[in-house]
């Protein structure tokens, strides 16, 4: 009898230290919405953001304030989340459309370069390869600009599907060459 108690009992340990487990992985980052490689730690945790709760958040390593929606969504501050579609531009609109944009009380946004929008893919998670905890509704396959020219035609983009980063082109075809756009700011 006294053996079988020691086993349940460690089982209950066992069971307890799982679900505390699990929701150190939760808190951590979030790969709700996408699939988790979880022999991969995150890089981009929670911990690592101070969301402020008007849309946006502050990457700590780095200091630069996000928005946590991609252009052409709405941020609802009842659910935390991002509603609505996003947007799609060809390179040249999303570097204009991002000059004076005014969102949360500052009109100094502008489009990352590509170290900076790499700095906040979530290596652990795909489809998306973002911390959704941070950036919901972020389209699982979306192709995200950055401010870096590859060459004259062309410039970089991360694919956040896989956080891969590429060139392409940079204007053409409205729906070949049109991307997402997530706005950064200095928040230093």
């Amino acid at each position: 009898m006294h053996t079988l108690i020691k086993k349940l009992i460690n089982t209950i340990y066992l069971v307890i230290g799982s679900a505390s487990l699990s929701l150190q992985v939760i808190a951590d980052g979030s790969c709700i919405d996408g699939f988790e490689n979880a022999a991969i730690p995150f890089s981009t945790p929670t911990s690592d953001f101070t969301i402020i709760g008007n849309g946006t958040a502050v990457h700590n390593p780095t200091g630069l304030m996000w928005m946590q929606c991609s252009m052409g969504q709405f941020w609802d501050s009842d659910d935390n989340s991002c509603l609505s579609s996003n947007n799609f531009y060809d390179w040249d609109t999303a570097l204009q459309s991002a000059q004076n944009f005014s969102f949360a009380g500052f009109n100094d946004w502008r489009l990352p370069n590509k170290n900076e929008l790499a700095s906040i893919i979530e290596w652990r998670c795909y489809t998306p390869s973002i911390n959704l905890s941070v950036f919901p509704n972020t389209f699982p396959t979306g192709n995200y600009w950055t401010s870096t020219p590859a060459s004259p035609d062309s410039a970089w983009y991360i694919n956040f599907s896989y956080g891969i980063v590429r060139p392409n082109r940079k204007n053409g075809e409205i729906f070949r060459y049109a991307f997402f756009v997530r706005l950064v700011r200095d928040a230093r």
